[in-house]
């Protein structure tokens, strides 16, 4: 196991994230990237954790969801749910907790700025919480979930459809989807946006708003429908 992760740095984690750490040696596990793996000969990585820190994740959010927005229907229980476990809210969560500072990772990835990458950070996250799991069981990941991200979740911040669509085009074309303000209507105090979105120079999804942010997000939600159906 990697010596570069020091003991005292577990025990700095361990006070940060407020969880029991029995088994050090899988937490720092977690921490090592697959570049940094290959850079020093190690067959010691994090994908694994990661793998089924992804499932771990997908069953806390979707018990969160469903009891507490018991208004929802499966359908947008499903879109926020995607917005939760997207690598774009991972990273940001893996940030909050400063993760990005513990991770290793290659030094050509270091270079083109890997600690910033929301790919590498998504990971960590989850490989984290695998390592919680396997440590400490699911109700202790519930209790990491709920008590850092979940328990102050809004649903204005879940229902973030330009995230879904961003995740969604990034893996299927890898591209990054293009929003264009196409007309603005009405007087100042009651204004009104129409907003395309597309993926080179075709459109995929068309939305209105009172602001642009709000077309924006509503030619998103538009375009997700539409790719759900082709991918």
């Amino acid at each position: 196991m990697s010596k570069d992760i020091k003991m005292d740095k577990i025990e700095e984690l361990q006070k940060i994230l407020d969880v029991k750490i029995e088994n050090k040696e899988l937490f720092k596990k977690a921490f090592i990237h697959k570049s940094w793996a290959v850079e020093h000969k190690k067959d010691v990585h994090n994908e694994r954790l990661e793998f089924l820190g992804d499932s771990v994740l997908a069953v806390i959010v979707a018990e969160y969801l469903y009891k507490n927005f018991p208004e929802k229907d499966e359908g947008e229980l499903s879109k926020m749910k995607s917005v939760l476990v997207s690598k774009v809210q991972l990273a940001k969560w893996a940030k909050e907790i400063k993760l990005d500072q513990y991770v290793l990772i290659s030094k050509s990835e270091e270079k083109s700025g890997g600690r910033k990458k929301e790919s590498i950070l998504a990971s960590v996250f989850e490989a984290l919480l695998g390592a919680i799991y396997l440590d400490s069981g699911i109700e202790e990941c519930k209790k990491f979930m709920y008590k850092n991200f979940l328990s102050t979740t809004k649903e204005v911040e879940i229902q973030d459809y330009k995230s879904i669509l961003q995740e969604i085009v990034q893996k299927y074309y890898k591209k990054l989807p293009q929003y264009t303000i196409v007309k603005e209507t009405g007087p100042d105090h009651n204004k009104k946006f129409d907003c395309v979105v597309k993926i080179d120079e075709e459109v995929i999804g068309f939305g209105v708003g009172k602001t642009k942010k709000q077309a924006q997000q509503n030619a998103a939600k538009e375009a997700i429908e539409k790719l759900k159906k082709i991918i």
